[in-house]
């Protein structure tokens, strides 16, 4: 052994190969876990608050994916654009595409019968299944902002209606609403946009393996938490998301940059079909165990193209 190791210090050369190696082999192991990190899914929800499609690829803009929540319902009762936070049964309806040539989509309805957005009768089949008067609306060409606009509220208890749109108990804390857009004060959703807040919602692989192990008694479904894209992470445990705040990534050829993790509300709990059912306790988990959070927020930064199997860089 002494021998060698005089070997060894009087070859600089051999040294200097072994330690380049080794830092190329460090290099090559990192860069394959980033190559693991991938799109595995990517949704779109045509009409606000309904099962959206999951679909191959989408073009991103500034504003979001393109088709995304082109459409809302408004509550004519109480005026103002109105999601599964007030309107619970509308995550029991589902969206898709009419065509490719148009904005207009296919509705179906929770008893399977469907209805496409530019029948005359369809506000009276939504209105009658949903036993409240509604009409469907697709975001104006001119934006203008009295579409956007908040209704009145519900209550004049506010703090109760917080609890009931974040299906909190009295006990537990509101979510931070430091993390939300000024502009959602005011409007329904940030004006020229049906989103409630960003344009974007980013889960992991990881995440959804996370809820199943901690619920294993609920139903962790996809539909339940409504993301737009999901990354496939086989190297990572828990929520990796929660760490990306802040960091900017390549996804195709869009570039998007990571905001704070997405406070949930009552939407997670709601039931959607006999097989996903009502389930309080997934809310329990996440307002104790996870700081209220599911899934990250991202704004688009460079629009794009992002197709499922690209993966995801971090610049």
């Amino acid at each position: 052994m002494v021998c060698k190791q005089r070997w060894l210090n009087r070859c600089p050369v051999f040294l200097k190969c072994v330690t380049s190696l080794t830092t190329q082999r460090v290099q090559t192991l990192t860069t394959s876990r980033v190559l693991l990190m991938r799109v595995s899914q990517i949704w779109r929800y045509p009409v606000k608050s309904m099962i959206g499609v999951d679909v191959d690829f989408v073009s991103l803009s500034l504003l979001g994916i393109v088709g995304d929540r082109h459409w809302a319902v408004r509550d004519n009762e109480r005026g103002g654009i109105r999601g599964a936070k007030k309107i619970g049964e509308l995550m029991q309806f589902s969206a898709r595409p009419a065509d490719e040539s148009s904005t207009h989509v296919v509705i179906t309805l929770p008893n399977g019968d469907e209805i496409r957005s530019d029948d005359t009768l369809v506000d009276v089949a939504l209105s009658a299944a949903l036993g409240r008067s509604v009409s469907l609306e697709s975001l104006p060409i001119d934006g203008a902002l009295e579409h956007f606009r908040r209704g009145p509220s519900d209550s004049t208890d506010v703090m109760a209606e917080l609890r009931g749109i974040f299906g909190r108990t009295e006990d537990e804390p509101l979510p931070d609403f430091s993390v939300f857009p000024p502009e959602v004060a005011e409007f329904e959703s940030p004006p020229g946009t049906h989103h409630d807040c960003w344009p974007l919602m980013v889960m992991t692989t990881s995440a959804l393996d996370a809820l199943r192990t901690a619920l294993p008694e609920s139903v962790i479904d996809i539909l339940r938490f409504r993301p737009s894209i999901v990354i496939d992470t086989p190297d990572e445990l828990g929520h990796p998301e929660f760490s990306w705040k802040g960091r900017t990534g390549q996804l195709g050829s869009a570039v998007v940059e990571f905001l704070d993790p997405c406070p949930r509300c009552v939407m997670i709990t709601r039931r959607i079909n006999d097989a996903i059912p009502e389930d309080r306790t997934i809310m329990r988990h996440v307002v104790r165990d996870l700081n209220q959070a599911v899934g990250v927020y991202a704004r688009i930064v460079t629009p794009g193209k992002v197709s499922v199997g690209d993966t995801l860089t971090f610049l």
